[in-house]
């Protein structure tokens, strides 16, 4: 249930208690300690940590303490065994020798050879000798020979101080486990490959872990995809003939700009060619002409019908003539002055817009793109078959992903790919189509793996996938593990960790840049 780490500090130990599976700091539980001198009790520290006065530990050795824990209605029982080193021995002063034995010394030197004692040593214990034969041939007065012996050791002290620094090769010293600055322990690589991380270091870390657990997964595959707006919820504006764009009464809408369905957008003024001007102008004239002969036909209708010499059927039908010229010459009229309107064909924002107030449009272009941001669907190309009954996922380059919803799947390849489209659920602000995402689709295949959020995964400097196993309580280390996409959210990890491993989900980016 519980994992917990005693760290002596003087008389008092600190005490840090998280949960095994997952690395969560415990704060709010009773810690009962039988230590040897007796039943205490620990007390919360401000710091997250628990406090207990042990000034038993100040004694070297091994000390057994049994801590009882109780958090949360549980209860753990955890045997702890606290090692408390031997203090160094201070250096003793080095007393001069009352008779100078060179053979004792000889041998010395010799035996600590022997041993395979540190190069510092021996140079150490042969300046000293020499150091004694140089005072013996001053004395005799042999300046010479003295200053010769003198050189010798200094070369010797020199040598023996280089040759135990470069390069750092000590044969049998092996690096301590942590690094202690003023009392603190650091975080740090070791050689084997594991990173060391202390309890409070984890604290501010926020590492979690998770007991990993196979299970039955279906595969996914990644396909790569992109945005686009839901076909029934967008729409292009455009001229069915060609002319010159004038803005309405209040302005080209603006990108962003929302807009209903029917809304006037843009004027269309098709341009009329001199020739066209000259037919129409002709045309205008004939009928004017035209409705001048009729006009005057009815005039002389009405004046005959009062006598009854015209028929009213031939006064009507004269009117109803005259109505027809007149509709006739009007529409050639509107032909000249009034331009084409381009309204909205859906409810939406302007997502694209080319309208610039003078600009020629052209049949085929498009003046403005209408989007309903709500409602946007993702295309994807796939080079197998897709699952059509299970939902699909989408992720950003960022890491966010989106629910997605299968719609279809096309008939006709493209780049040797099947178009399969699927709707976006839940929230879609914040994107715009064209977006590229890699869409995770669900095949009918099996797998058997460990599901793992995909931030417990970093990359090695040889390229290869890592996941950091909780090995004991302040020391992690790397496996090299074979993934698989199972979701927008995580990996699933086919080979390279076994069950019941405590893996970590939270923080294991910070734990891989530890050196």
């Amino acid at each position: 249930m519980f994992e917990l780490v005693a760290i002596a500090r003087g008389e008092a130990l600190t005490l840090y208690l998280d949960r095994f599976a997952t690395n969560e700091p415990v704060k709010d539980a009773t810690i009962q300690a039988d230590t040897p001198a007796g039943t205490a009790a620990a007390v919360p520290a401000p710091d997250g940590a628990y406090r207990l006065e042990a000034p038993w530990a100040l004694r070297p050795g091994q000390h057994q303490v049994l801590f009882t824990v109780s958090a949360d209605g549980t209860a753990d029982v955890l045997p702890v065994t606290l090692k408390i080193p031997e203090p160094a021995a201070p250096l003793g002063s080095l007393a001069a020798p009352s008779k100078l034995d060179v053979p004792a010394l000889a041998r010395d030197l010799k035996a600590r050879l022997t041993r395979g004692d540190s190069v510092i040593a021996v140079a150490a214990a042969g300046g000293f000798l020499l150091g004694i034969v140089v005072m013996v041939l001053v004395r005799r007065r042999r300046l010479i020979p003295a200053l010769a012996m003198l050189a010798l050791t200094a070369t010797l002290l020199l040598g023996s101080n280089a040759l135990a620094h470069e390069g750092e090769d000590h044969g049998d010293t092996k690096p301590a486990a942590s690094q202690t600055v003023a009392g603190r322990d650091l975080a740090q690589r070791l050689p084997d490959g594991s990173v060391f991380i202390p309890k409070p270091t984890q604290r501010i870390l926020a590492v979690r872990t998770v007991v990993a657990a196979p299970a039955a997964h279906q595969r996914r595959i990644e396909l790569p995809g992109r945005i686009i707006p839901d076909p029934n919820a967008s729409g292009y504006v455009q001229a069915s003939t060609g002319g010159r764009l004038s803005a309405p009464p209040n302005g080209f809408p603006r990108l962003g700009t929302p807009v209903k369905k029917g809304d006037v957008l843009a004027y269309v003024t098709p341009p009329l060619q001199a020739i066209d001007v000259s037919d129409i102008r002709q045309r205008q004239g004939e009928l004017d002409q035209q409705i001048t002969i009729v006009e005057r036909r009815i005039a002389r209708f009405e004046t005959l019908a009062k006598s009854g010499a015209v028929a009213m059927v031939q006064l009507d039908e004269a009117r109803l003539e005259l109505q027809g010229l007149r509709d006739r010459r009007a529409a050639l009229d509107r032909a000249r002055r009034e331009p084409e309107a381009l309204v909205a064909p859906v409810s939406g924002i302007i997502a694209e817009a080319n309208a610039i107030a003078g600009q020629i449009a052209q049949p085929s272009g498009i003046v403005f793109q209408i989007v309903d941001p709500a409602r946007l669907w993702v295309e994807a190309l796939s080079f197998e078959p897709v699952a059509t009954a299970q939902n699909a996922f989408a992720r950003f380059v960022d890491g966010r992903s989106l629910t997605l919803t299968y719609r279809g799947t096309g008939l006709a390849d493209r780049n040797q790919a099947s178009p399969v489209q699927f709707a976006i659920t839940g929230d879609t602000s914040g994107l715009r189509f064209g977006q590229f995402v890699t869409v995770l689709a669900t095949t009918d295949e099996g797998k058997t793996g460990m599901a793992l959020p995909r931030g417990s995964v970093v990359r090695g400097s040889n390229g290869q996938d890592l996941v950091y196993e909780h090995a004991t309580a302040e020391r992690f280390e790397a496996r090299e593990v074979r993934i698989e996409p199972l979701d927008g959210e995580s990996v699933l990890v086919i080979a390279g960790i076994g069950a019941g491993k405590r893996v970590v989900i939270q923080g294991a980016e910070l734990l891989d840049q530890v050196r």
